[in-house]
């Protein structure tokens, strides 16, 4: 009879420790399953993904209408400007005849003769038919003489003694300069006036003087 009794009581401890295991293993896993979900990134919300959606729309449109901008400005440069370089090369011609109109000028064989005469005639009709032109195409010269120098226009390659003149004036035009529309084509070659130097020339003449002694 005490034999029952002692193996009952084994039995009875044994399904304690059971069950005592059986509850401790759920409180294991979900800690560990806590832990994890700790460790996963947080999802955003839909208003979230909205204004970043919104975000990323402002950004595309406003690098679409960049690229619009650039497009039409190429393309208004390229219809204003297209002939540029043209231009630029064509200007030889209206050279090629000032040269020619001086050296038939200077020419002691030609001078006042008829053949002379009618070549320069020729040759400025052929000089006003390509200014005629180029006006046509916006190309036009840029007035230098008597004016004042400006740098964006012309470019001095001398300064000429003259006391009838303000300082700056230009007073000599060496190569003609031309504009298209609102861009400079080629500066105005030129000479400018500046004061005479008394006191260099009366040193000029002393050094003269002393010369000659």
């Amino acid at each position: 009879m005490e034999k029952e009794q002692n193996q009952n009581k084994r039995d009875n401890t044994s399904e304690e420790n059971d069950k005592l295991e059986n509850l401790s293993e759920p409180n294991i896993k979900d800690s560990n399953g806590d832990k994890e979900k700790s460790d996963e990134p947080e999802e955003k919300s839909l208003e979230e993904k909205i204004l970043e959606l919104e975000d990323k729309v402002a950004r595309t449109f406003a690098e679409m209408e960049n690229q619009r901008r650039r497009y039409e400005k190429e393309k208004e440069d390229a219809y204003e400007y297209g002939g540029f370089a043209f231009a630029k090369e064509a200007l030889s011609v209206l050279d090629n005849l000032e040269r020619s109109k001086q050296i038939l000028e200077n020419d002691d064989e030609l001078k006042n003769t008829n053949t002379l005469k009618k070549t320069l005639d020729h040759l400025d009709i052929i000089y006003k038919d390509l200014i005629s032109i180029f006006s046509k195409n916006n190309i036009k010269p840029i007035e230098s003489l008597n004016k004042k120098l400006d740098p964006n226009l012309h470019q001095a390659m001398m300064e000429i003694e003259d006391d009838q003149k303000e300082p700056g004036t230009i007073v000599q035009e060496i190569q003609k300069g031309f504009t298209i529309k609102d861009r400079l084509l080629r500066p105005s070659l030129v000479g400018v006036s500046k004061k005479i130097d008394y006191r260099d020339k009366k040193d000029d003449k002393n050094k003269e003087n002393l010369k000659q002694k």
